[in-house]
């Protein structure tokens, strides 16, 4: 694998070059339009295809899942197809499945293209990633990196919302997955001019398919007990409780059948032997949950409660867009220009999120776009200087042999936080506003004076406007109700926002320890390591030593 990707580097030019980087991150923005469009278009296309709420949950759950095992199938293979070919082939399917997508209302049909959506879209970013890696040389990773990033970070998180939302407004949902189909074109087009050698011959790694079953099976439990979880009221229900189990059964089935392998195994895991990508992959835990817990927290704030429209809520975002992109490649420009070491900008990511989480703590129920803005382009500020210090980070040290399996795992990671982030702030809004509520309502009674100023009231304002005494009693009593469910919510959500916040105060100096921990394993393994490569050669002499006698006396 590590010879085809250099031979297409030593044939390229320049311009082909830019060709290929501009091919590799539209690729990642068709991943990001489709992974991201049932954030914003889930009512539009529950009534289309008059679908209940769980069976609408299997064309998040099918996408999910099978993004996760694109995740784990993509590097091996790029050790069976040339990389540009797999990262061609799986964006013209991402936007063939999108294209046919956008012409049915059939929901089993749905979920089928969801699978190979997702499938595809693991494919691609992990192929696209890899060969940024491995065709370009290491002092050109923070910019080229900081490009990646705004495909498969910036555009889902920001860019993507902000055009659903204005198509579910002024057109329909099917218009989002045809906007997938010329940006596919465009990026197999491109990828496809790339003059690029033929792969040379390398290792052939087998599959295999027993630890391939294990792994997408526990990934499956996975996903759908984090997606639906909460809906079900976690292990209350029989259904959660066994498909844990089931996950969690395959798991360990899968790293036993991996450790007693005879040859290489599914994935290689050789990459856990460098501190840096070990600490990285940690992190990715903590770093996906404040990305995709923010994200669903800012736009579900702004249309429950603010009652923003579809387009309102995604332009919410687009401005804090412009500020990660900036932040990417200052970040870019610090490490590759000035030396600066990534972890050097770690902290300053994880304090800007954790103030931008806590200034969002203090939203009501009468905050605009302008008062959540300075903390939501704070947010961008802190998601630029960590998420490129985390990759950089990861694979910096990595050679070809293991990069791409390291890519997957690290994909996996993320996603795996950002599923585990949203399904805890799921159950924890939901848990809140029903405790709220209780709260709020045992001082709302008959007795209490503000309640009875506050009917009487509104009671008085539906009269005036002409309303009779016994519907402006009832009509008052309503709105009191309604007033203190929207406050419940309002509680429940800063709540969360305070939640995000707190995980790295908690995270933060547990990631310490880890790196600490770390460091001082990795120094310890040197130790030995040089101990035993000293004592080498004097063995060999004294065993030499020993012989010579014998030699003499024959």
């Amino acid at each position: 694998m590590t010879s085809a990707v250099v031979a297409l580097r030593s044939r390229a030019e320049p311009a082909a070059g830019l060709l290929l980087i501009i091919g590799i991150v539209l690729a990642a923005l068709t991943e990001a339009i489709a992974g991201t469009i049932l954030s914003l278009g889930r009512g539009d296309i529950i009534g289309d295809t008059y679908a209940t709420p769980d069976e609408f949950a299997w064309l998040d759950v099918g996408y999910t899942a099978f993004k996760l095992i694109g995740f784990i199938a993509a590097p091996w293979l790029m050790t069976r197809i040339n990389p540009r070919s797999l990262i061609t082939g799986a964006t013209l399917l991402m936007g063939a499945a999108c294209g046919w997508a956008a012409l049915t209302a059939r929901l089993d049909l749905l979920v089928a293209l969801r699978v190979l959506q997702g499938l595809s879209g693991g494919i691609l970013l992990v192929t696209g990633q890899a060969l940024l890696f491995l065709a370009y040389p290491r002092s050109l990773q923070p910019i080229l990196q900081a490009l990646f990033a705004i495909g498969s970070v910036v555009a889902p998180g920001t860019i993507a919302p902000a055009l659903q939302g204005w198509l579910l407004d002024t057109h329909s949902w099917t218009w989002i997955f045809f906007t997938v189909v010329p940006v596919a074109l465009a990026a197999a087009g491109l990828l496809l001019m790339v003059d690029a050698a033929p792969p040379a011959k390398v290792a052939l790694r087998p599959f295999d398919w027993i630890g391939f079953s294990l792994m997408s099976i526990a990934l499956f439990c996975f996903t759908y007990v984090l997606s639906q979880g909460n809906r079900w009221d976690w292990f209350a229900e029989p259904r959660i409780l066994w498909l844990t189990v089931s996950g969690a059964t395959s798991l360990l089935a899968f790293l036993g059948h991996q450790a007693m392998a005879n040859g290489p195994g599914l994935l290689d895991g050789t990459a856990f032997r460098s501190e840096d990508f070990t600490f990285a992959f940690i992190v990715s835990f903590v770093a996906g949950a404040a990305l995709f817990g923010s994200a669903f927290l800012i736009p579900s704030f702004a249309v429950s409660v603010l009652a923003f429209t579809p387009t309102d809520a995604g332009l919410l975002l687009l401005p804090s867009s412009a500020l990660f992109v900036a932040t990417l490649f200052l970040a870019a420009f610090l490490m590759q220009a000035r030396r600066v070491p990534p972890f050097a900008t770690v902290p300053f990511g994880i304090l800007m999120i954790m103030a931008a989480m806590w200034m969002l703590s203090g939203s009501t129920s009468e905050s605009g776009a302008d008062d959540m803005m300075n903390a939501i382009l704070l947010r961008g500020f802190g998601l630029g200087f960590l998420f490129l210090s985390i990759t950089l980070i990861a694979f910096g040290n990595l050679t070809g042999n293991n990069l791409a399996f390291a890519i997957g795992l690290f994909n996996s990671g993320r996603q795996l936080g950002g599923l585990l982030g949203v399904a805890g702030l799921q159950t924890l809004i939901d848990h809140n506003v029903t405790a709220n509520a209780a709260v709020l309502g045992s001082h709302v009674t008959p007795g209490s004076p503000a309640s009875a100023e506050r009917l009487a009231n509104t009671t008085a304002m539906l009269l005036a406007r002409g309303m009779d005494a016994g519907a402006a009693s009832r009509a008052a009593l309503s709105l009191l109700g309604r007033a203190v469910a929207g406050q419940s919510t309002v509680i429940a959500f800063d709540t969360a926002f305070n939640a995000v916040a707190l995980l790295f105060v908690v995270a933060a100096p547990v990631l310490v320890a880890i790196k600490i921990g770390l460091g001082r394993y990795a120094k310890s393994q040197t130790a030995k390591l040089t101990r035993t490569v000293e004592l080498q050669p004097r063995a060999r002499v004294e065993q030499g030593a020993e012989k010579t006698p014998l030699r003499m006396l024959g």
